[in-house]
């Protein structure tokens, strides 16, 4: 295991991937909650030296757990590639949990991403907290990413701002329009932080800007002390992460159980 991984492990597996639940809980060695929404999520440290039998009755206890919440629609249980968990694949395709895309886990330190990357002309990098830019950013990833128009996520990120969360929201425009964004996510009492909603319109793809907001962004984890980031990546996001700096240490894989699926 290498040393990124094993700081991975250690203060990102478990309760800090629950922060923003609205309840939370264990069973057993599995850290279960619930989101603004009635998203449900489970994961665990370390599932190390239990066998099938008792990973099954783990995943068992799980499912009907988020079963017995009638506002849970559906829950996602996290696996990662170099776990040892026997059957554990199994176990959550008989209760119900099917898997999702196999996404990388990119890891990198902070320091070593936090260059000046150059622009085309005309591009301009900037940090936004007001509300026209955090819908404008939304519905340019909502479009990307083809997950309706954005606006709930752009009013549940408005809100998030207003009441303080220290999200950074970063973004690139060229012509007064947004053609690349992406979040930077603290993760509290870690020293980790999160890359996420990396998106960037197709005729602007290839052309540096992701990678120099990806550079904005570990600046930005430099100022708040932290040391390393991570995020998990779809195939076509690891190759633009990787050159700028951060590796592929595992893969991760969603399971998804849906109610009444």
């Amino acid at each position: 295991m290498t040393p990124l991984l094993a700081e991975y492990d250690r203060q990102l597996r478990g309760e800090a991937e629950l922060a923003g639940a609205e309840s939370i809980r264990r069973i057993g060695p599995a850290w279960v909650g619930v989101f603004p929404g009635g998203a449900g999520f489970a994961s665990y440290a370390d599932l190390a030296g239990l066998g099938e039998r008792r990973i099954r009755s783990l995943v068992q206890e799980v499912r009907a757990h988020f079963e017995a919440l009638p506002g849970v629609g559906s829950a996602e249980w996290k696996t990662r590639g170099h776990d040892v968990a026997p059957g554990l694949e199994t176990a959550l395709r008989d209760a119900g949990f099917f898997p999702e895309e196999v996404e990388s886990v990119m890891l990198g330190e902070a320091a070593a991403l936090a260059v000046d990357v150059p622009v085309p002309e005309g591009v301009v990098l900037r940090e936004v907290r007001d509300d026209e830019g955090i819908v404008a950013m939304e519905r340019m990833q909502a479009a990307v990413f083809g997950h309706g128009d954005g606006e709930q996520r752009a009013q549940h990120m408005i809100a998030r701002v207003a009441a303080g969360d220290d999200v950074v929201l970063w973004v690139a425009e060229a012509e007064g329009r947004v053609i690349s964004a992406g979040r930077l996510e603290p993760v509290g009492g870690t020293e980790f932080a999160g890359v996420w909603g990396g998106a960037t319109v197709p005729e602007w793809r290839g052309r540096g800007v992701y990678r120099a907001l990806t550079a904005k962004r570990a600046q930005a984890a430099l100022q708040r002390g932290l040391r390393y980031l991570h995020s998990d990546s779809t195939e076509f996001s690891r190759p633009i992460l990787e050159r700028s700096g951060m590796r592929k240490v595992t893969t991760t894989t969603p399971y998804v159980w849906t109610r009444g699926g």
